[in-house]
């Protein structure tokens, strides 16, 4: 954005430094946005409004607002994946119990709520309008950082095979996809929620995921 809030005003991008700080610029953009609403209330035309852009020209970069959201995520993950390491136990010396691994997973995801609101919205959102081409080359990007983020994993849980890894992985991004609406939910569902009888509803988001997690590995290291 702009100063005192206005959309940039872009001129036409003529070289790749442009064109990619014209991208970066949706990207940011995007992520302001989902700060604001969920991913389902944001339109390609509100989207192209805010960045300062006709909507035939955010088309230039991305084909739909589906797209947008498969870069930010990617994007966002591999951001992630290099904060990871220091958040985790170190993969030197004594190997970490695999509970504190999976427990140090789940609450650095959780503080990244950009990351659990797109997971979380892929299946039923953003896989939608979107041609396959772009699928494709979302997932093979979003392939390559879940064998990342496996690899990190394993460094310091090294009972785990290679293909366990990476089925914790794919097992974890669907767990934090279930959990992530029940631990968010709408203002009516919260307020219901804090009578003392449906105390067992609330779902405390880290929590809940680390303790999905801890049973999740658990059973691949005994299989």
């Amino acid at each position: 954005m702009g100063t005192n809030g206005q959309p940039p005003s872009f001129q036409r991008a003529r070289n790749p430094e442009q064109r990619e700080a014209r991208r970066r610029a949706i990207l940011e953009v995007a992520a302001q946005l989902l700060t604001e609403m969920p991913v389902s209330d944001i339109s390609l035309r509100e989207l192209a409004r805010r960045v300062g852009l006709s909507k035939t020209n955010v088309v230039r970069y991305f084909e739909t607002r589906e797209a947008v959201f498969f870069a930010l995520l990617n994007q966002s993950i591999d951001e992630w994946l290099d904060d990871l390491p220091a958040e985790l136990p170190p993969a030197t010396g004594t190997p970490p119990s695999p509970a504190a691994v999976v427990d140090a997973l789940a609450r650095s995801v959780a503080s990244r709520p950009l990351i659990c609101e797109l997971w979380s919205s892929l299946g039923t959102e953003l896989e939608r309008n979107i041609s396959a081409d772009a699928v494709r080359a979302f997932k093979l990007t979003h392939t390559e950082l879940q064998v990342r983020l496996a690899g990190l994993i394993r460094q310091r849980i090294p009972a785990l095979t290679v293909p366990a890894s990476r089925e914790l992985v794919a097992l974890s991004i669907l767990l934090i996809a279930g959990l992530w609406p029940f631990a968010n939910p709408s203002p009516a569902v919260a307020e219901a929620v804090q009578d003392p009888l449906l105390a067992h509803s609330r779902v405390i988001f880290a929590d809940r995921l680390s303790r999905a997690l801890l049973v999740t590995i658990t059973g691949l290291l005994l299989v």
